[in-house]
């Protein structure tokens, strides 16, 4: 298959479906971009169709969308950011893939590939999206996000070399230095290891899932299910951080419009990890709980939920890996800083 621009506003939509965080300005911006470089069109490729040998670079946004729009890119951000990988390991990437395919992390590993004349593979490293660079089936198959190689908008390149939990926590001051977003290029891999480290078919999918009339369960290639339909009736802000992650604790409360009339109480660090429907356990990390708006279909973030909002509330079943029990350690409640 060759993703062209017949196939871009298609993956496009697709990225959108349970993306939370996505900025519509820094989403157009990657889009056109994306459409600027494509030309003929990138090859999208199964890593079990890539010679064993071949280096595959992970591609993806590090830091804020809202930066991103504010502090325009060169264009040329995933080069650099991928040929100081390829200097670091002293090979050239003959494949790029996806972290995670929410948004602008569906686009930007297309724009390498389409700036390094390399197939893309039908795959990322999530299967959903998780808030951490650490948190990925790569990292679950035993391989570490560094070397990994940092291109930011205003010319910085840094190459971080930290052991696999560190590195999180040893990149977020840099992005912030570098003016709130960058490109990093990481996860280096051949393609023997990714075959059994990526979660496989999954750009396929949000093309399939983003067409005119498709439904959008196609974009969940582990299940959907919707947990309730209702109204926001209460946003409470929590206290207490934890150190790991990049955001405060809250609590949205939604009355259930039918059925059993339950209060459904969605807890969110970051993201939405926990949902209890009259106090019992609905659904928790690591599926994705996202809340949709009823009127529009778009996704609402934790900090855009407002009393008075029609909403539904699906669940998007995670890989198997993640309901392992390594899996549940880096992607589950525990995760998050919650406890049952």
């Amino acid at each position: 298959m060759i993703l062209d621009r017949d196939a871009l506003e298609p993956l496009a939509a697709g990225s959108r479906l349970f993306a939370t965080g996505a900025a519509d300005s820094s989403f157009a911006l990657v889009r056109d971009w994306a459409d600027e470089v494509i030309a003929a069109g990138v090859p999208l490729v199964p890593a079990d169709r890539l010679p064993g040998d071949t280096l595959c670079a992970v591609v993806t946004l590090v830091g804020s969308t809202t930066a991103l729009a504010e502090s325009l890119p060169t264009g040329q951000e995933p080069l650099r950011a991928v040929h100081a990988l390829q200097h670091r390991i002293g090979a050239e990437a003959g494949a790029v893939v996806a972290l995670n395919l929410a948004a602008e992390n569906a686009l930007l590993p297309l724009i390498a590939a389409a700036q390094l004349g390399v197939p893309l593979v039908d795959g990322d490293g999530s299967g959903r999206v998780f808030p951490l660079v650490e948190q990925t089936t790569y990292a679950l198959a035993g391989h570490s996000p560094a070397p990994l190689a940092l291109a930011g908008a205003g010319g910085e390149l840094v190459l971080l070399e930290t052991a696999p939990d560190r590195v999180e926590a040893t990149l977020r001051p840099v992005v912030l230095s570098a003016g709130g977003w960058a490109v990093a290029a990481c996860y280096p891999m051949r393609a023997r290891q990714l075959r059994s480290a990526v979660v496989p078919g999954t750009v396929s999918r949000l093309l399939h899932a983003g067409r005119p009339g498709a439904d959008r369960a196609l974009a969940a290639p582990y299940g959907l299910r919707r947990l309730a339909l209702g109204t926001i009736i209460a946003v409470e802000g929590g206290g207490g951080r934890a150190a790991h992650l990049p955001s405060l604790p809250s609590s949205v409360v939604i009355g259930e419009s039918d059925g059993l009339r339950r209060l459904v109480r969605l807890e969110a660090h970051n993201e939405f990890v926990l949902a209890l429907a009259d106090g019992a356990v609905a659904a928790t990390a690591p599926d994705q709980i996202c809340l949709i708006s009823s009127g529009d279909g778009v996704v609402i973030d934790v900090d855009q939920a407002e009393p008075g909002m029609e909403v539904e509330v699906v669940v998007v079943k995670a890989a198997p890996v993640w309901h392992t029990e390594q899996g549940r350690a880096l992607g589950g409640l525990q995760a998050f800083g919650i406890t049952l």
